[in-house]
């Protein structure tokens, strides 16, 4: 190791022992393939820049389908206290400043995309503020969620800026709520993250009548999507494509997921959410299993969720997406920017394995993907030259995330902040498995297209997933297939209990028509 792995691996000290060697691990393979870890460089040109493979893969959707509204990411963030809104206001655009990526829209020049940054005072943005504070509380509650469900449909134009949007709704003296909506072209989870922090800083400071304190960015996100462009081709780039061409070599790519409604000829992107949590003992023993067994938490619930797969489809072979942050170089930890890539993870699960057993497998899978995580995954579409199928997504149909550092509720300066939930939400997926680890223990929520599955079905789907946790931190040598057995015999007693009720709600219903007379007895 260098010392500049030695400054990445000290600025990661928080880290489990687990998660540091497998960065270890990832830094040491970056040198053995010649991966470069020097600092990116500012560009030197001002002219327009290409795109970064993420962002020309949304751009190209986009194109197909100006109106889907599933790469929109709406944040609604209640706010109580007294709020300063002239402070809140400088604050986003301070953000705006700092970044680039937020003043950037998308046209076509020489027929080819590019990023154009738009100078600060043309990108200003302004905070919509709508009072609703005078009506009567029912109305007062309709008319927000009508206003966060109008937010939810807007679309964005991407040759036009800026890409984000600030509705400020003011509820009553003390509460407001604040619908930010961004395209995800600019912007992903960390990002946001990042947003959030720097929000508070800048409005602690702005609302007390002080300036920013926010150190200058060494680089932005054009310089990145530049560089990326010329790092990304040669040696490193068939190194790359080698890999993941052989780890996909004659995959299923559509997973046979059972569902309550046949799938449509068109990609629907209208779906909820259900929530669940595990037992902090439970959530407890995982992480213990997975010590003992030498994986990450990611890779024990990993292993559990193609497991469930597994019993819903009975496909031994099996690939789900998952995000990773792709911020594997300093200069772009602190950058807002659409950097996030996608994995395709592929479990085998065939000769009815052990649960161990296939914790090996999947850490295999997981350590080879995190190694070659450069690639993009609209390169790797591209190269695998899929057939197009307009009513599924390529490769995998399933994700699976953990957010290790979800983001809490914080406060800005006399405000307490707490994110809410939109009860309908646009999805990318058929399936979505969304955990975190909390101080109170692993939460979540499976989010599903609802004209492919009953709210239903999901609710038994985690229940079931819990009952499969329970057993294997128990069990951990108990084997797939016995484990698909007694998730069988669940919902078998399910069903059985379900008619039982059934019957008894109809006979005690028949009981009170008979005696009001309305059936005779004879």
């Amino acid at each position: 190791m260098d010392n500049k792995t030695d400054e990445i691996l000290k600025r990661r000290s928080k880290l489990s022992p687990t998660q540091r060697e497998l960065l270890e691990k990832r830094l040491r393979g970056q040198l053995d393939s010649g991966s470069p870890l020097e600092i990116i460089p500012r560009r030197s040109q001002t002219s327009p820049v290409p795109l970064s493979f993420a962002q020309q893969r949304l751009w190209f959707l986009h194109q197909i389908d100006p109106g889907n509204l599933c790469y929109n990411e709406l944040i609604i963030i209640q706010m109580i206290g007294v709020l300063h809104i002239v402070a809140l206001e400088q604050s986003f655009n301070e953000i705006v400043k700092r970044h680039e990526a937020l003043r950037t829209t998308f046209e076509i020049i020489e027929d080819r995309p590019v990023q154009v940054i738009h100078p600060i005072p043309t990108a200003n943005v302004t905070i919509k503020v709508i009072n609703v504070c005078k009506l009567p509380e029912a109305q007062r509650n309709t008319d927000v969620q009508r206003l966060i469900v109008e937010e939810s449909q807007r679309t964005f134009d991407l040759t036009q800026g800026p890409l984000l949007r600030c509705t400020l709704l003011r509820v009553d003296e003390q509460e407001h709520i604040l619908l930010f909506t961004i395209h995800h072209i600019v912007s992903d989870g960390w990002s946001i993250g990042l947003l959030v922090q720097e929000l508070a800083a800048l409005y602690e400071a702005f609302s007390t009548g002080k300036h920013s304190l926010l150190p200058e960015l060494t680089i932005q996100y054009a310089d990145f999507a530049l560089w990326q462009r010329e790092w990304l081709q040669g040696k490193i780039l068939d190194t790359q494509l080698a890999y993941w061409k052989e780890q996909l070599a004659n995959a299923k790519t559509v997973l046979e997921l059972p569902t309550d409604r046949p799938r449509s000829h068109l990609q629907t992107s209208i779906g909820k959410k259900h929530s669940f949590s595990l037992p902090a003992t439970l959530s407890k023993s995982l992480k213990s299993l997975s010590q003992q067994e030498g994986v990450t938490l990611f890779m024990t619930l990993l292993a559990a969720f193609n497991t469930l797969l597994y019993h819903y489809t009975n496909q031994e072979d099996i690939l789900i997406g998952s995000p990773i942050a792709n911020r594997n170089r300093s200069e772009i930890e602190q950058l807002i920017g659409f950097f996030i890539n996608t994995l395709v993870l592929r479990t085998n699960l065939s000769n009815n394995p052990s649960f161990r057993y296939l914790l090996q497998r999947v850490k295999e899978v997981t350590l080879g993907a995190y190694t070659h995580q450069d690639l993009p995954f609209e390169k790797l579409v591209a190269e695998l030259q899929l057939e197009r199928n307009l009513n599924h997504t390529p490769l995998f149909q399933v994700w699976f995330v953990l957010q290790n550092a979800p983001i809490s509720n914080l406060e800005l300066a006399g405000l307490k902040l707490s994110f809410l939930e939109a009860e309908t939400v646009m999805v990318k997926h058929d399936l979505k498995l969304d955990l975190s680890e909390t101080r109170e223990g692993i939460k979540g929520f499976f989010e599903y297209k609802t004209d492919l599955f009953d709210a239903s079905t999901i609710a038994r789907m985690a229940e079931l997933f819990v009952k499969l946790l329970t057993i294997v931190v128990e069990q951990p040598d108990i084997n797939v297939n016995q484990l698909r057995a007694i998730l069988n015999e669940a919902e078998k007693q399910d069903k059985f209990l379900k008619h039982q009720n059934f019957q008894a709600a109809r006979s005690q219903k028949l009981g009170k028509v008979k005696r009001k007379g309305i059936i005779s007895t004879d």
